[in-house]
């Protein structure tokens, strides 16, 4: 039997079966799961860094720590939306265009917003 969140999007030519979705939620939630432990931990972390024996984090160290925290978040927040959107059967189709996103992207980047040439596009925005 078929999860009703595991829709077949094959009909929007993405060429996503059930297994497939079924594949790319489990990668999503482990993602998710990592993450949230990874933030934990840089939180538990942020504790005392004794630079020099100044008794301060030196601040390198919390610049790093302080970005690579960013970075946790933003990459949680997008495996989180990428869940909202199968969730809300709004999986696969790019933010941009609104054309499916090709199988072989979300199978490598299962939390992509835009196809490979909207991407393209807004990277070269930037």
């Amino acid at each position: 039997m078929v999860n009703p969140n595991q829709q077949t999007i094959r009909d929007r030519d993405t060429g996503l079966t059930p297994e497939d979705l079924a594949a790319l939620r489990e990668n999503l939630t482990e993602q998710r799961l990592f993450r949230r432990e990874q933030l934990q931990q840089m939180a538990a972390a942020a504790g005392p860094g004794e630079a020099a024996g100044s008794g301060l984090p030196a601040a390198s160290q919390v610049e790093v720590r302080v970005k690579l925290a960013t970075s946790a978040r933003m990459v949680l927040a997008d495996v989180e939306a990428a869940l909202r959107r199968m969730d809300e059967r709004r999986y696969g189709d790019c933010h941009l265009c609104l054309r499916p996103i090709a199988r072989e992207r979300l199978m490598i980047v299962p939390q992509a917003r835009y196809c490979a040439r909207c991407q393209q596009v807004r990277e070269a925005g930037r």
